[in-house]
């Protein structure tokens, strides 16, 4: 609070009328842009989770039907785009954890991207020297790995705000993929073969999560995505989400209120960073081939386009936003090579006409706060009808 602008004093009746018309009109234009958003918030908790679940079957058909007007065949196989969108999602939604909920800006989130499929790696491929473990197993150590990672990066660079931040989680995530170049056991540009992938084959010898099949793959993705989201959701409503949104929304605020803001911020960061390493072990095994072109600067900015289209702090934002990023290139491949450019306006217009995003994250907590004012005031307007108001006093 300013010194100079003193304390905000309560408002008055007419002031409280004044809010509540200021409120109404503002409603009455916003109406028109979210009656869908009305009517859901309108339906019952288990209708809602119905229709829900008709969403989720008819993601996990979508590499089955192929549909006619969305395919990127033939220029890209159907099940391979749908794989590939939904591990890029699913990436996105760990960088929503860092961003959307906490506000840390990382520009070096593509690092642990790469953490974690180097983990795959080199725990399944016959070139690695190192142990060898089922790939499954390899999925829960990339989390861990990329989590200790996160916190390594974390504890010395979270001190630091905005552009600071951002400086240093850039050059984090060039550091990785220096050292995936100079280092020997890493294989530099060569890279490993043969990535290990989940067990089982089909009744002609095939294994079932083969490279050139996506379709199991993208299975096993969009369930994992869904538990992500589920966790996700109630981590957003718990005490660590509210710590959370108080130190996106001011961090002195928070930590004069008590919030522990270095150990929440190490915290998102750490979570973030298990999310993003989950995503690189399951893009590793769907690949089979992993080196160190896959994670430069362009695709970080990428996840961070992604979450910020998407509309950050809202899940199912940030799901859509990422789809999209991956999609237009594979459905226009004539226009693939202009795809940065098409991004970049597509940012600065989003940013001008609507800086929320496609799906603005909804502040629950504020809304009820509004809410609660807005009674108040129209109490208190109702209880003083005889007070004169200031127009008709002058």
């Amino acid at each position: 609070m300013s010194t100079v602008d003193g304390p905000t004093l309560m408002p008055d009746s007419e002031s409280a009328k004044d809010a509540i018309d200021r409120d109404t009109r503002r409603g009455t234009r916003k109406r028109w842009a979210q009656p869908l958003r009305n009517k859901w918030n309108d339906l019952p908790r288990v209708q809602q989770w119905g229709f829900l679940l008709v969403v989720v079957a008819v993601a996990y058909l979508l590499p089955v039907i192929n549909p006619l007007l969305i395919t990127t065949e033939p220029g890209t196989d159907w099940p391979i785009a749908c794989f590939q969108m939904s591990v890029f999602a699913l990436g996105a939604l760990g960088l929503n954890v860092v961003v959307g909920y906490a506000g840390l800006l990382d520009l070096g989130y593509v690092a642990f991207f790469a953490v974690g499929a180097y983990t795959a790696a080199m725990l399944t491929s016959p070139d690695s020297p190192f142990v060898h473990i089922p790939y499954l197993w390899t999925v829960p150590v990339a989390m861990a790995v990329t989590m200790f990672f996160g916190v390594i990066l974390g504890v010395p660079t979270l001190r630091l705000r905005g552009d600071y931040l951002a400086i240093v989680t850039l050059g984090f995530g060039e550091i990785v993929r220096i050292l995936a170049t100079i280092i020997p056991a890493m294989k530099g540009q060569v890279g490993f073969q043969n990535v290990g992938r989940p067990p089982g084959s089909g009744a002609d010898g095939v294994p079932i999560f083969s490279n050139s099949n996506g379709t199991p793959w993208y299975w096993l993705t969009l369930t994992v995505t869904i538990i992500v989201l589920l966790l996700a959701g109630n981590l957003e409503r718990s005490r660590v989400g509210r710590a959370w949104v108080a130190i996106r929304e001011d961090e002195d605020a928070a930590e004069i209120m008590g919030v522990p803001v270095f150990k929440y911020k190490v915290w998102a960061f750490a979570i973030g960073a298990s999310v993003g390493g989950l995503s690189g072990a399951l893009f590793a095994g769907a690949n089979g081939f992993v080196n160190n072109q896959k994670f430069d600067v362009v695709t970080s900015i990428l996840f961070l386009a992604a979450v910020i289209l998407g509309g950050a702090g809202n899940k199912v934002g940030v799901l859509l936003g990422a789809a999209l990023v991956v999609y237009i290139p594979l459905r226009f491949t004539a226009i693939a090579p202009y795809k940065y450019l098409i991004f970049g306006l597509a940012l600065v217009v989003l940013m001008i006409f609507r800086p929320q995003g496609l799906f603005a994250a909804r502040q629950r907590l504020l809304a009820y706060a509004r809410a609660a004012y807005t009674r108040v005031a129209r109490r208190d307007a109702a209880e003083s009808p005889s007070q004169p108001s200031k127009r008709e006093a002058k």
